[in-house]
């Protein structure tokens, strides 16, 4: 399974192995809105928004390696958010783009997960905490802890799952999660 490891999990302290169990179940759930999908199905924009399911999972890992990159790195690793480029970045996240394949994004999300999941086993403590960047969305002079950040990932992960998994109804019927 994608992001697991040697280590058991039972090995883990409580938190740490429910947490990893968190996102690999959130991270399953948008991973298998693509099962059987072509490279064309998982391009198409089939609801009334622009959000496709080859997207939504590079975005997802897009955000979970901006997200593991803070925990490590702290604010000095986020993009600057009135570069327009930047926003153009992210928009351009929720789509694939050409030459871009299912498959290639699968693979990447492989291995953010892995990255993640890596930090989770190994972080001295959750409770370290990194000031978060300044951005019109957040608290002036907030922090987050690891911990914060992981749930944060885990909502965001479950949320687009949620969105893919009305996507790909949308394409063929199938369902992934009800």
């Amino acid at each position: 399974m994608a992001g697991s490891s040697p280590q058991s999990e039972s090995s883990l302290p409580p938190e740490r192995a429910d947490l990893l169990q968190a996102l690999r179940q959130q991270r399953f759930f948008l991973r298998n809105t693509a099962r059987e999908l072509t490279d064309e199905q998982a391009a198409t924009c089939s609801t009334v928004s622009e959000l496709c399911i080859g997207g939504l999972i590079k975005h997802v890992a897009d955000v979970e390696r901006g997200w593991a990159d803070f925990i490590v790195d702290g604010p000095a690793s986020a993009p600057d958010h009135n570069d327009p480029a930047v926003h153009e970045r992210h928009a351009q996240s929720f789509r694939l783009l050409p030459g871009e394949t299912l498959a290639g994004v699968l693979a990447a999300y492989d291995e953010v997960a892995a990255r993640t999941d890596g930090l989770v086993r190994s972080l001295p403590d959750l409770d370290v905490s990194q000031p978060l960047p300044a951005a019109p969305w957040f608290e002036p002079g907030a922090r987050w802890t690891a911990r914060r950040v992981l749930l944060h990932v885990i909502a965001e992960t479950s949320q687009h799952a949620g969105h893919a998994d009305i996507i790909r109804e949308a394409i063929d019927g199938a369902k992934s999660m009800g």
